[in-house]
């Protein structure tokens, strides 16, 4: 089942709108594809295509990180914060880390067509907040690739409200004591151009949603931004 929109978007490769990092994002320095670790949820296949919002041509060799939190709302490094009460949701480093798991965080570098690719769950919720991974573009060079501070562009993708409605009526995300938001009572994404990063997502199984979906998008940057939502000086912080 296709999620998005009927209407078709005409390809223009624009500079995509940035979103703040958030309290969660760390530098684990871990490039591969499935982030899962064995994680509970609806599996999620995902396609980024990282394009030059300059000239429209696929940015080879990015260094692309996704986070985002588990089907019970909860990050790795903060799972012992409770998903189910409001956190300051402001920069890196105002929130003390509680642990050192990395479920759900990874890196992958573009390929030739700008394109990289995850096998992650669905993500779930945490209060205050509508449904939403994290992603971070570095442009890299040299060898010493995983010390690269040049974040070039930092945001946010959402999801259509209907996959999500399905996909929370899953036991693995049921039975909490909060609801999420939905995308148009959420502040980031109604303040900071939410509507240009949803994701389209189709189901993968034909009459079920348990074996999963399969989302996508384009990301516009500018290779030669950087980014105030993650600065170098950032990577030093105790919590990251």
């Amino acid at each position: 089942m296709n999620y998005t929109s009927a209407t078709p978007r005409e390809t223009v490769y624009l500079l995509s709108p940035e979103q703040i990092a958030g309290p969660y994002f760390r530098n684990p320095k871990l490039i591969r594809r499935n982030i899962s670790e064995g994680q509970d949820g609806i599996p999620l296949v995902m396609r980024l295509a990282i394009v030059d919002s300059m000239t429209g041509e696929p940015v080879n060799g990015a260094l692309v990180d996704i986070w985002h939190c588990n089907a019970r709302g909860s990050y790795s490094g903060w799972s012992r914060i409770n998903p189910d009460l409001e956190v300051d949701a402001g920069h890196i480093g105002a929130i003390a880390r509680t642990d050192d798991d990395t479920y759900l965080r990874g890196g992958q570098f573009s390929d030739n067509k700008g394109m990289v690719r995850f096998t992650t769950i669905y993500p779930g919720f945490y209060a205050g907040r509508a449904l939403h991974i994290h992603v971070a573009v570095r442009i890299t060079g040299g060898n010493n690739y995983l010390e690269e501070r040049h974040v070039a562009w930092v945001g946010q993708l959402y999801f259509p409200e209907v996959a999500t409605r399905s996909v929370l009526s899953a036991k693995e995300y049921k039975g909490r004591s909060v609801s999420p938001l939905s995308n148009e009572q959420d502040h980031f994404y109604e303040n900071m151009g939410g509507d240009a990063s949803t994701l389209a997502v189709h189901s993968i199984g034909r009459d079920t949603t348990e074996d999963g979906f399969f989302a996508h998008t384009t990301i516009g940057i500018d290779t030669f931004a950087v980014s105030t939502q993650i600065r170098p000086e950032d990577f030093d912080k105790y919590t990251v």
